[in-house]
Order: structure tokens, then C-alpha cells, then sequence
């Protein structure tokens, strides 16, 4: 594929040539996480509603473990691929696709033995223990599909193929949205056949990504033939893998925290927050497609030196990501009761998640500079940055405020610690962007 999209289209017509496929594939993968909450809520067993909610944390986890070669890599990758080192990033992509399906064995493995306390440790009782059981039992023996499946995602849009990681995903997703009502309720297994559905999803997409990679990729490859690498190559990459994923792998602790600390007031309150977290995902996932989507022009651009063009798609960037977080938020926060209403019907439990809901828009603006900046030092190999903003947010920050806000206002603490956190680290990702990437784009302006 041409590099006349990365060096010299316009910034605009670049930056939404990336982005929409990107958005367009969030947006199904966010109707399918809708009908996946539909589907459980209509059971009308709010026990088993809170039992998958619970379990949230495992499958975010998952994401985390495939991040970290898929993010990762195709930091590495677009760098090499702005030098024109077409065949060094092509060894690379080998490496990331058979490390995470041998990490997803072991990943498989290992949930497969800690199931018992694992579901403890995130709070299941003896009224969610059977439906949490059900749900992470599958979703874990599906872990090397899931994780492997946002290795060839991230991978593809490096080489420009934003439709096809786009294809890929909407497959996985379709299938699961068939899937779901005929697994819950036809042939009744609940909870189960919702995480039996998701895991078939991700088989699927992992076929079209493998065939595509096969058939028309050629800077990207799944052939081992004469595979080799050096372990200065592997540490680049987990270098920025690893602050990549635990982004996802602190949402898990985050979900996990938030879960905990709402089980004090009762199982309908877990409940509510789970479905209010898929909600929320119209905004978020939509934000991570624009931040994500334009990794691989930063990516790059800063491997080429380009710096003025650089600090362009930057601009634009986060014009684009804060502007579409204001609208979001005032529209779930608009439309939070009827939103609710889709999945209960119970006055006060849809009361309960009006509010929560329009508690998490309030730091939508702040989770939007975030993301944007996170991606940012992960495109640039600004690995240290990326990894104190990634245990920010839902991490650190998060479990002290959540921690403090609740001592000091009980249940109201409890819904507005992830705003305060969002702002929190908001200000922290702008001292960081100060003082690691913008000397550089101030110097490109000088010269």
C-alpha cells in the first residue's frame, strides 16, 4: 500500500481515512455489546445481570494481554515502516501473532485454576457465584482467541488496512450478536451462552484476519520461515506494549474496584453500574477509535522525522477527540432515562442508572485528552509517559480517590470518584505532554 496517506495527503482527508473505519468497527462492536447487555438484562434475573458484570474485569484483562503485542507491535512496526524498513517490521508482526496465541494458552491455563478465588477476589456471593461461574468458566477456555484477535486488529492498520482490521472486527461481532439469543434463551444456558457467543465471535474474526494476512498483506506476515529476533527488538516492544495494555488491565481493576465498593449498598446497585458501563461505551469506545486511529500516521511520521507534520495531525487530533467528547457526553447525559429504560424496566433501578450514567459524562472531556495523549506517547515510543498515564486513570489515581471520596461521602463518593480521577489525570497527561513531546514539536517549528 502507498505511503501517499501517511507523508502527504491532506491532514484532514488522512486523519478520517484512518479514524472512520476504525469508528464504524467501535460502533458495532459497541450495538453488539448492547445486545449482549439486552440479551442478559431481559432474563430479568438481576442476580445473573450482576454475576456477568462482575466478570468484566476478566475479559478487559484480556484485551490488556492482547495489547500488549498488538499495540505494541504496531508502535514498532509504523516506525519501522516510516524508515523504510519493510522487512524488519515484517519479522515483528510474525513474533506478535504467535506470542499472543502461546500467551493466550497460558493465559487459558492459568484463569482456568484461579477460577475459584478469582471470582471471590472480585466479589461473586453465593446469589452471582453460579451465573459468574458460568461466564468466566468460558470466556477463560476462549482466551487465546480473544487475546489473539487484537494482535492482526492493531497490526493491519500499520500497512494502512483500516477496512480490513475493520472487516475483521465487524465478523467477530455480527456472529456474536446472531449468536447470543439462540445460546441464552433457545437453548438456555444464560450466562454461559452469552460468553459461549462472544468467544465463536473472536474465533471468526481471527480466521478473516489470518486469511487476509495470508492473501494480501505483504508488508505483515504469519509465516515463521526464517523467523528471527533480538531481544532488543522484543524489549522495544514490550516497551510500549506493556504501558499499552495496562490501560485495559487497569480498567479491570477499576470495573473491579467499583464493583467492590458498590456492593455495600446491594447486588441491584452492581447491576445498575453494569449496564450503565456498556452505555457508556458509546462515548468511550467512540474516542478510543479516533485516538487509536490515528496511531499509525503519529507512528509514522515520528519515525520519519517529519515533525512539523507531526505536530499537524496532533493539533487536529485533539481538536477532533475533545470536540466529539462534549457532544457525547451532553447526549447520554440527554438521554440517560430512555437509554436506561432499553434494559430494565424496574422505576428505580433505571433512577439509579440515570444517575450514575450522567455521573461518568461529567469527566468525559478529561477522559478524551487521555486517550489522546496516551496514544500519542505509545505512537512515539514515549514508553515511560505512556505507562504513568495508563495506571492513572482507572488505577492508581482512581483507587485513591474512590478509596478517599467514599470514606468522606459513602454511596455519592462511590459514583463521582471516576470523574474526579478523569480530571486528575487530565492534568497529568498535559505536564507530561510538556515536558516529553513538546520540545521536540517546538524545535520542528523553529526550523
Amino acid at each position: 500500500m502507498s505511503n501517499e496517506l501517511f507523508e502527504k495527503a491532506p491532514i484532514h482527508k488522512a486523519y478520517f481515512s484512518l479514524t472512520m473505519p476504525l469508528v464504524c468497527s467501535m460502533v458495532l462492536s459497541l450495538v453488539y455489546n448492547m445486545v449482549d447487555t439486552y440479551f442478559i438484562a431481559q432474563t430479568g434475573n438481576t442476580n445473573l445481570v450482576a454475576g456477568v458484570s462482575l466478570c468484566a474485569p476478566i475479559f478487559s484483562f484480556l484485551i490488556a494481554l492482547g495489547d500488549i503485542l498488538g499495540l505494541g507491535g504496531s508502535s514498532v512496526i509504523a516506525r519501522l515502516l516510516g524508515k523504510k524498513q519493510d522487512e524488519d517490521g515484517k519479522r515483528l508482526s510474525v513474533f506478535c501473532f504467535y506470542g499472543a496465541l502461546l500467551g493466550g494458552i497460558v493465559t487459558a491455563a492459568a484463569l482456568l485454576l484461579l477460577q475459584q478465588p478469582l471470582l471471590s477476589l472480585l466479589g461473586a456471593d453465593a446469589e452471582t457465584l453460579p451465573y459468574a461461574s458460568q461466564y468466566y468458566g468460558w470466556l477463560a477456555l476462549g482466551a487465546p482467541f480473544i487475546i489473539l484477535s487484537y494482535t492482526p486488529s492493531n497490526l493491519l492498520r500499520t500497512e494502512g488496512f483500516v477496512k480490513a482490521s475493520m472487516a475483521g472486527t465487524v465478523s467477530g461481532s455480527i456472529v456474536n450478536i446472531i449468536l447470543d439469543p439462540i445460546f441464552i434463551f433457545t437453548l438456555g444456558m444464560g450466562a454461559g451462552g452469552a460468553a459461549i457467543a462472544t468467544v465463536l465471535g473472536n474465533i471468526c474474526a481471527d480466521l478473516f484476519f489470518v486469511v487476509f494476512l495470508l492473501t494480501k498483506s505483504e508488508k505483515l506476515s504469519v509465516n515463521p520461515v526464517g523467523f528471527h529476533i533480538s531481544a532488543s527488538e522484543i524489549r522495544q516492544i514490550f516497551a510500549i506494549g506493556l504501558p499499552a495494555s495496562v490501560t485495559n488491565f487497569m480498567q479491570s481493576i477499576g470495573i473491579a474496584l467499583t464493583n467492590r465498593f458498590l456492593l455495600a449498598y446491594g447486588n441491584d446497585k452492581v447491576a445498575a453500574m453494569g449496564i450503565v458501563m456498556k452505555i457508556n461505551m458509546i462515548a468511550v469506545l467512540i474516542l478510543v477509535a479516533l485516538a487509536f486511529g490515528a496511531q499509525p500516521m503519529v507512528g509514522y511520521n515520528y519515525g520519519a522525522g517529519n515533525r512539523a507534520r507531526l505536530k499537524k495531525v496532533l493539533t487536529f487530533s485533539y481538536q477532533v477527540e475533545c470536540g466529539t467528547a462534549v457532544v457525547l457526553a451532553a447526549a447520554l447525559s440527554l438521554l440517560a432515562r430512555p437509554l436506561t429504560g432499553l434494559f430494565v424496566s424496574d422505576e428505580a433501578l433505571i433512577q439509579t442508572g440515570v444517575v450514575m450514567l450522567r455521573m461518568q459524562q461529567a469527566g468525559m472531556l478529561f477522559v478524551a485528552i487521555v486517550l489522546e495523549t496516551t496514544c500519542t506517547f505509545q505512537s512515539a515510543g514515549k514508553a515511560v509517559c505512556a505507562f504513568l498515564l495508563s495506571v492513572s486513570r482507572q488505577g492508581v489515581i482512581f483507587a485513591i480517590v474512590i478509596s478517599a471520596a467514599s470514606g468522606i461521602a459513602g454511596y455519592n463518593g462511590v459514583l463521582a470518584a471516576q470523574p474526579l480521577s478523569d480530571l486528575l489525570t487530565a492534568v497529568l497527561a498535559v505536564v507530561l505532554y510538556r515536558r516529553c513531546l513538546s520540545p521536540e514539536l517546538e524545535k520542528a517549528q523553529v526550523k
